[in-house]
């Protein structure tokens, strides 16, 4: 068999942190090449973001750091204060998990009038067992894809039976990840097959949260709307999807599964 051929996702999350995010998120993809997203289905912007980002193929941002949990029955010895708090995240059971992944997913149902495309999880705390373990039942039930963000996280992924992508690039620090030179660099040596996922964060200056990543996001949506991120692509000759490529009918197996070992 042919190896797979070559996709990108460039996909922006956080739809629903904040107003001033929600709609930079939404002009990279209506004018710029970002071509998925995450929504946050538990704070107080995510009925807006979800009804301006209708129609759009949108996945869950798995929220369990910070606001209200969604699920009615989540145990409140694992809240502080009656809402999530991180460093709590690392004590909670896959079963906790998994029911509020569920509920996450069918409010995200509820608010755009469509299923997720994924899920991948703010600030990657999948990472813990716990999470990982929980966050794979839900998606398991629902044949749901989920990020992966390392060869390791990807295998395991897919020894559970989830599907994911092959490659991921992408990053936040103190300063600002996707550059223009950045994005030109990483795609001109983008992986020649398999499904790869450009996580980005572009956006404007938050308006009601305090974040670490603020002002660099106004320089990554910047960049994702920049005419040569758009030449950089027909140069590659790939015209960025979402994850839904990762579920069609007729997908290359070897696409989506390791081989057993």
């Amino acid at each position: 068999m042919s190896g797979p051929e070559r996709a990108l996702i460039i996909n922006a999350d956080g739809l629903g942190y904040d107003p001033a995010i929600t709609r930079g998120i939404l002009r990279a993809m209506h004018e710029g090449i970002v071509s998925s997203a995450t929504l946050m289905v538990n704070t107080p912007y995510s009925e807006a973001a979800a009804h301006e980002a209708r129609g759009l193929p949108i996945g869950l941002h798995f929220n369990l750091a910070q606001g209200l949990p969604v699920w009615a029955a989540f145990p409140g010895e694992s809240l502080h204060g009656g809402a999530f708090s991180e460093p709590l995240v690392p004590h909670l059971t896959p079963d906790v998990v998994e029911a509020e992944a569920l509920a996450q997913l069918e409010r995200l149902d509820v608010l755009l009038g469509q299923p997720a495309t994924h899920v991948d999880v703010h600030q990657h705390l999948h990472q813990h067992s716990g999470v990982f373990e929980g966050l794979v039942r839900a998606a398991r039930a629902l044949r749901l894809p989920v990020r992966s963000t390392s060869p390791s996280m990807r295998h395991a992924l897919r020894a559970h039976g989830v599907r994911t992508t092959d490659h991921f690039l992408g990053d936040t620090g103190v300063e600002a990840y996707w550059t223009l030179e950045r994005l030109e660099l990483h795609l001109a040596t983008l992986p020649e097959a398999g499904v790869t996922e450009l996580m980005c964060h572009p956006g404007y200056r938050p308006e009601t949260v305090r974040s670490g990543y603020s002002r660099q996001r106004e320089v990554e949506l910047a960049t994702f709307l920049h005419p040569r991120a758009h030449m950089a692509l027909t140069r590659l000759g790939v015209k960025p999807t979402d994850f839904r490529v990762l579920t069609r009918p007729g997908q290359a197996p070897s696409l989506l599964l390791d081989s057993p070992r």
